[in-house]
């Protein structure tokens, strides 16, 4: 940690006030002049130069915080810092900036770390299992007559009851459910199979012990349930219709469908191991690594986690206030779930800088240049869109650093 003091005086102190009188003046009600037109020392007389003087310092806060950066550009600073008052009066503003500076990192052993890649190899049961949910997708539903069977899908008309009165969020009409898929809390779906078309039943249930809402859970409720239809799901056999639907270029018979899949399953198990294999390797090092992390780092790191966790939900329809609600949670129970990793993001962090600067670590102009543009060509878009959307030239050295600051760490010696 270190403080710095800065301090705004002289002329650019004067333009402040000069500028927060000019703003003050404009609201002042003065006897005789129309707002924004009373002379400065009539304005002074009624209110005083103290009046104006928070106004001068929230004026010059940024040109303080840029003076601050340029007098500590050779500081390492990790995270936002903490600005306080120190002093203020008509001479001038003092502020006191506490700078959080990266750690010293010790590295231990980073390479030969023993840590070995997983399987990638695709089993039969795999390969078996994907095509039969390709086959699924593929799958109608058509109407049937007799009663309700598991992998049935049942039209139902519902509605729950607590105490001989309707819950909210327990009705439904027309709701077609897939017995099996377990949307509906636990004996829901099993009470409905042996139902038919036409049949009414009254479903007695309690609801779970961890239940999202206070007012259900453990409490005994009551379905009414209506089946309004039954239909059986037929999944398509391996066909010449089915491959045609399916459209895979080069796939039009079994054979050729398992060696897809297998080759599908082989890339997807590849790209987690080598995930995998990278995080046990930066866990590796980690144990053998001495440095004390600044709790506002990691703080910092899981306001990033958090803003990245609600783009995804926003992705899926759902705003984080959405999310406490279904979770029965809040912020501050997200963030402590979220503290371990992002203490481990820190880390790992902090890890890849001090291998890439203990191994002279460079990256060329021309380097991350070449790197902007397969990156961009990957993402469909132009170089200069692609770099203002990354952060640009430095953010694109940085990446290519850490990556291959992980590279050292697969070495073997």
């Amino acid at each position: 940690m270190k403080e710095v003091t800065i301090k705004i005086e002289g002329k650019e102190w004067e333009n402040a006030m000069d500028k927060a009188f000019q703003k003050a003046n404009k609201k002042a009600k003065i006897d005789g002049f129309r707002p924004g037109k009373a002379p400065k020392d009539i304005f002074l007389k009624k209110y005083g130069k103290e009046s104006l003087m928070m106004d001068a310092a929230d004026l010059v806060i940024n040109d303080a915080y840029l003076k601050m950066l340029e007098e500590n550009k050779d500081l390492e600073i990790v995270a936002q810092p903490e600005l306080n008052l120190k002093s203020l009066d008509e001479n001038g503003v003092e502020f006191i900036f506490k700078l959080t500076l990266k750690p010293e990192v010790k590295l231990g052993k980073y390479k030969g770390l023993k840590v070995k890649k997983g399987s990638t190899k695709a089993t039969e049961e795999e390969i078996d299992e994907t095509i039969m949910n390709m086959r699924n997708r593929y799958a109608e539903n058509q109407v049937k007559e007799g009663p309700v069977a598991g992998g049935d899908v049942a039209i139902i008309d519902f509605e729950g009851f607590k105490d001989d009165v309707p819950f909210e969020g327990g009705k439904g009409e027309d709701y077609s459910l897939k017995i099996g898929s377990h949307t509906f809390i636990p004996g829901f779906e099993e009470a409905i199979i042996g139902m038919k078309k036409g049949e009414s039943k009254d479903i007695n249930l309690t609801f779970p012990e961890d239940y999202h809402s206070e007012d259900l859970k453990g409490q005994p409720v009551v379905f009414k349930v209506t089946v309004k239809e039954v239909k059986e799901t037929i999944v398509p056999e391996l066909s010449k219709e089915f491959f045609e639907d399916l459209g895979l270029e080069g796939v039009n018979d079994e054979k050729s469908l398992r060696k897809q899949v297998k080759e599908n399953i082989v890339a997807r198990k590849e790209m987690e191991a080598e995930n995998k294999y990278i995080d046990d390797l930066l866990k590796e090092a980690i144990k053998n690594m001495k440095v004390e992390v600044p709790d506002v780092m990691v703080s910092d790191e899981t306001d990033r986690m958090l803003r990245q966790y609600e783009d995804n939900l926003k992705m899926q329809g759902l705003t984080l206030e959405q999310f406490y609600q279904f979770t029965n949670s809040d912020e501050a129970s997200l963030k402590d779930q979220m503290k371990e990793e992002a203490l481990n993001r820190v880390k790992s962090r902090l890890l890849l800088e001090e291998i890439a600067i203990v191994e002279k670590l460079e990256i060329s102009d021309k380097e991350a240049n070449e790197e902007a543009e397969k990156l961009a060509e990957k993402y469909g878009m132009k170089k200069d869109e692609f770099l203002a959307a990354f952060g640009g030239l430095e953010m694109v050295k940085y990446d290519s650093k850490m990556r291959k600051a992980i590279e050292i760490l697969k070495l073997e010696k």
